[in-house]
């Protein structure tokens, strides 16, 4: 511990140093014209704005304390943690929050709440955890590990969902055998690729069938409309760029994939339409909505109906399901079956949700601020 407390103070050191030493080399080239008056002003702001624009230096001190922390301590900012071969995983898949057991069974609680409310409208729900990329890639991982409780959440999950007669789907299965050929998970992104998506539609698909919950007539095919080099999302969490970019993993290079209908030819109805016509939705999360990884698209060829996506990025699967639940759509031209691609990690995280007004019996997450208010309306 002292070797490293020494080695960061020394590193340190050498860090303001070296900007020091270029900021002054940067300052140096500065030649004011004879417009730029110190009386008025004007040197100073050209000194400024010459500075700035030569020397911006703290996105240069960013990224070179940054790059000392890539290359010299195997480490990013936090949000990534670095594994070998220059996979990136987000660090959400390591957390654990307080008291993760009972977070566990609040959210888990709050999914049977909603199949019951989607039963109470005639409506079916097929879960689909999509396991996380460590647990998927986990031969990739470095010297940090998932913690012991992550080790057995999705056989958990799978378990208590049966428990509660909730029909789910086992993404982990298909997933892990289908890296043999091509990857499933993006190397340096927390979502899943396009041939990924398309396992797990698969598998969402004879799962449906299976419980006689989907399956039309419509035709769709999905053609490849090239390849696309992709910063994976994890790269913000390593701010190289632009000095030490070259210290980057390489990014991926994703096949984009379209999946369009064969019997309109491809052409697109109405929004409007879409909604009455079709019989399944779609509610989750990025790796539903992105449209790269073509997992709507991917779905219903599998399903040969028309899917309407209701997905959302950056509010993980709780807040749109609920906000479904609440919808114009879900009135006006209720579905046969909902499908819910929710990602495993989080089963862990505590839920914010006291804007929707659940009914007091959901036993769901409450946010520290309602707890300590309620603590003191009941002093």
């Amino acid at each position: 511990m002292r070797r490293a407390t020494t080695l960061n103070a020394l590193l340190f050191a050498a860090l303001v140093l070296i900007v020091s030493l270029v900021a002054l080399a940067r300052a140096w080239s500065f030649s004011p014209t004879p417009e730029e008056n110190v009386l008025k002003g004007k040197l100073a702001h050209a000194f400024e704005s010459h500075y700035d624009e030569v020397f911006p230096a703290r996105q240069f001190g960013v990224s070179l304390w940054a790059a000392i922390d890539y290359a010299v301590f195997g480490e990013g900012r936090p949000g990534v943690v670095l594994g070998k071969q220059n996979w990136l995983y987000t660090d959400e898949e390591f957390k654990l929050d307080n008291d993760p057991q009972q977070q566990i069974e609040k959210n888990l609680a709050l999914i049977d709440w909603v199949h019951k409310e989607l039963a109470r409208r005639n409506i079916a729900l097929l879960v689909a955890v999509v396991p996380a990329k460590a647990r998927v890639y986990a031969e990739y991982l470095d010297r940090r590990q998932p913690p012991e409780l992550h080790h057995a959440l999705y056989a958990r999950a799978q378990a208590a969902l049966r428990a509660d007669d909730i029909p789910s789907v086992d993404l982990l299965a298909p997933l892990t055998a289908g890296k043999t050929r091509q990857p499933t998970y993006l190397r340096t992104d927390t979502h899943w690729t396009p041939f990924g998506a398309g396992l797990a539609a698969q598998a969402i698909a004879t799962t449906a069938r299976a419980l006689k919950l989907g399956g039309g007539n419509s035709e769709f095919r999905t053609v490849d409309v090239g390849e696309q080099t992709h910063r994976g999302d994890l790269f913000s969490f390593l701010p190289l760029d632009p000095y030490f970019d070259s210290l980057l993993p390489p990014p991926d290079e994703v096949a984009q994939v379209k999946t369009e209908s064969v019997s309109a030819g491809g052409a697109d109805t109405g929004l409007l339409d879409d909604a009455a016509a079709a019989r399944v939705a779609l509610v989750g999360t990025s790796y539903s909505a992105e449209p790269l990884w073509n997992f709507p698209g991917a779905l219903k060829q599998a399903l040969h109906e028309d899917v309407m996506n209701y997905a959302r990025n950056g509010v993980g699967p709780f807040a749109p399901m609920l906000d479904y639940l609440q919808s114009g759509d879900l009135r006006a031209s209720p579905p046969k079956l909902v499908i819910w691609e929710l990602p495993e990690r989080y089963l862990l995280a505590r839920q914010t949700l006291d804007a929707y007004h659940l009914p007091p019996e959901v036993f769901v997450a409450q946010t520290e601020a309602t707890s300590t208010a309620a603590g003191h309306s009941s002093n």
